[in-house]
């Protein structure tokens, strides 16, 4: 089901959710160094400062916009139906706890799970990196320029985190293929440990692109709304179109993106692409 959503006025909303993550960003930064609270998996957790922000973002965003919150830690509505705010309040926890400054807060407006807003803050930079569908991206409150054309071979391109002996949907044996052959190809890889890092850094033309394996819409769609807003393209490792519904994220500046996406078709060959199911039946 859809549900019809009212006309947004993108800017107003921009401005709000801006001012939202500008006054918890002290907070933010107070807070490195923390430590888990919840356990997700060895290396996975949140910790109390994840828990304090998505609480007082959310509840600041729904009183301010009407609109409802997804967040990581505490869930909320479908992002595929409606109008409806995704975040994450510390993105790259481990190297926030850490004390490593490749860490950041993630929100993103979907719309029907297409991704029309994205915000991405870095308190411990003190970088702010917003946009929204139709432009331009906003580096610190100022437009940047659109992203031109650029070869995969000059480019600088980050990579998501794996272990080889993954399995799953994106297998680490074929991930660790993929990032071989890509290894001759591009100028530098990157692995920053923050897929906000990546994606908003893709943005603003610092990396030509980047490989996303997660599926989260907390962790992509406030980058994938950045980089379209830089004139950058976003799909999935199949090629297809990102929305919430992706399980992966492929960003970059035009010509990278293609250049990615042949590297990894040489290597996954169909492997890897969209999945009828993962999108309700359309590949």
């Amino acid at each position: 089901m859809t549900t019809h959503v009212p006309d947004l006025d993108y800017p107003r909303l921009l401005d709000v959710a801006g001012s939202v993550l500008d006054a918890v960003s002290d907070d933010f930064v107070s807070g490195v160094g923390a430590s888990s609270v919840i356990a997700k998996s060895p290396t996975d957790f949140a910790t109390q400062v994840d828990l304090d922000l998505e609480r007082r973002i959310t509840a600041e965003l729904t009183d301010r916009t009407q609109l409802p919150v997804h967040g990581e830690e505490y869930g909320g509505p479908e992002v595929t139906d409606g109008a409806v705010w995704v975040l994450d309040p510390v993105d790259g926890t481990y190297n926030y706890s850490t004390g490593m400054p490749l860490t950041g807060i993630l929100l993103g407006l979907l719309v029907d799970g297409e991704p029309v807003l994205g915000l991405t803050w870095l308190p411990l930079q003190g970088k702010r990196f917003a946009g929204h569908v139709d432009g331009p991206l906003m580096i610190d409150g100022a437009p940047a320029e659109q992203l031109g054309h650029a070869d995969l071979g000059s480019a600088a391109v980050a990579y998501g985190p794996f272990t080889v002996g993954h399995a799953g949907r994106y297998p680490g044996a074929v991930r660790a293929e993929v990032m071989a052959a890509l290894s001759s190809r591009v100028a530098r890889l990157r692995m920053t440990g923050s897929t906000g890092i990546d994606l908003a850094f893709t943005a603003a033309g610092i990396f030509g692109g980047a490989v996303v394996f997660g599926r989260h819409a907390w962790d992509n769609a406030a980058g994938a709304a950045l980089v379209r807003a830089a004139g950058g393209v976003v799909t999935d490792l199949g090629g297809t179109p990102w929305s919430a519904r992706s399980t992966s994220i492929v960003a970059g500046a035009p010509g990278v993106h293609e250049e990615l996406m042949a590297v990894i078709g040489s290597v996954a060959g169909d492997e890897w692409a969209t999945r009828p199911e993962e999108f309700g039946g359309h590949s």
